[in-house]
């Protein structure tokens, strides 16, 4: 059973974020008649859905009983006020986060957005040393170098880059990479500080998921009201949504709730993998379906030697002790 519950965890992840990447980058390069969605209203209401969807989880581990719930909701958020305002500084980071995430879709290719987003592993490692005090191995900060060259050698213009971004994307690569290297590092710090936070309590992760809504929530409001203020007044919160936009807001709300999911049930080396799957399949879908990317040689080292980080970061080789004898 916990096979089974693994590698559909795995098979979820990959579809998650795949299909995140693809139908964010089509939503935001979709030529419609009338206003575009705002990305800052989307992030506001992919953290109400992850809200909704994390206390229907609650509800179900109280044993569908709605006393319980109110209980467990106001023993754990209202009565625990310090508790719940340590999230307010991972919160914040990842509404960022996400704000970024479009800003970077809009403006590079889902299959170098998922390559270059993957530095995201150096970063948490980093993090992860200095604030936990972690120690990595040989092999991990070997793929920590291996990693690095592969996002440099992704990020390295050619001729049919040069020309498929002046022919394909009205966006500038410039500010698509800062994005995603800024995404980057603010999801290496709140992954890092929201990790020391439940190893410190015990509090499950679906409570901590609603503190982190909570919080998400009102600083996307404070964007929208400071970035959007003016254009949600004259066309309405809602604006541009259409089905597709629905579509990107779900999966994202969902994103966080697969990664639990996929910490509980999955291994490093899966994870690595389903990684690698989506890295392939944005590549082959942005080729044949977006048509905004041609691979090109040095991309395709790049994306092999991050593969192949990824892989190499999750491997734990096991000591190999002297056989006892009978």
């Amino acid at each position: 059973m916990s096979a089974n519950l693994k590698y559909l965890s795995l098979g979820i992840l990959v579809f998650q974020t795949t299909s995140l990447v693809l139908t964010m980058r089509y939503s935001r390069t979709l030529k419609e008649e009338g206003p575009r969605y705002l990305s800052s209203t989307a992030v506001v209401v992919a953290e109400l859905l992850k809200i909704m969807a994390c206390i229907l989880l609650v509800y179900r581990d109280s044993k569908c009983s709605l006393r319980a719930l109110n209980r467990v909701l106001h023993d754990e958020i209202l009565n625990k006020p310090m508790e719940t305002l340590k999230l307010a500084i991972p919160s914040g980071i990842y509404t960022l986060q996400n704000n970024l995430l479009y800003v970077a879709l809009s403006n590079l290719d889902a299959a170098t957005y998922q390559v270059t987003y993957q530095l995201k592993i150096l970063t948490t490692a980093l993090f992860s040393v200095s604030m936990l005090s972690k120690k990595l191995g040989v092999y991990q900060w070997l793929s920590l170098v291996i990693l690095m060259t592969g996002v440099a050698f992704v990020q390295w213009p050619s001729d049919s880059q040069e020309f498929n971004s002046k022919e394909l994307s009205a966006g500038s690569q410039f500010v698509g990479l800062m994005a995603v290297l800024i995404a980057c590092f603010s999801s290496g710090f709140a992954g890092v500080y929201f990790e020391k936070i439940l190893k410190e309590t015990k509090q499950s992760v679906w409570i901590r998921n609603i503190q982190l809504g909570f919080f998400g929530s009102i600083f996307g409001l404070m964007g929208v009201y400071v970035y959007d203020g003016e254009l949600v007044s004259k066309n309405g919160f809602f604006q541009g949504y259409n089905r597709l936009t629905w579509i990107v807001v779900v999966l994202q709300a969902l994103g966080g709730l697969v990664i639990a999911a996929v910490i509980k049930y999955a291994d490093n080396i899966l994870k690595g993998f389903a990684t690698s799957l989506s890295i392939i399949l944005s590549t082959v879908i942005s080729y044949f379906w977006l048509q905004d990317f041609v691979p090109t040689s040095v991309f395709f080292l790049g994306a092999i030697l991050v593969i192949a980080a990824t892989f190499l970061y999750g491997y734990d080789p096991k000591p190999t002790g002297n056989p006892t004898k009978a």
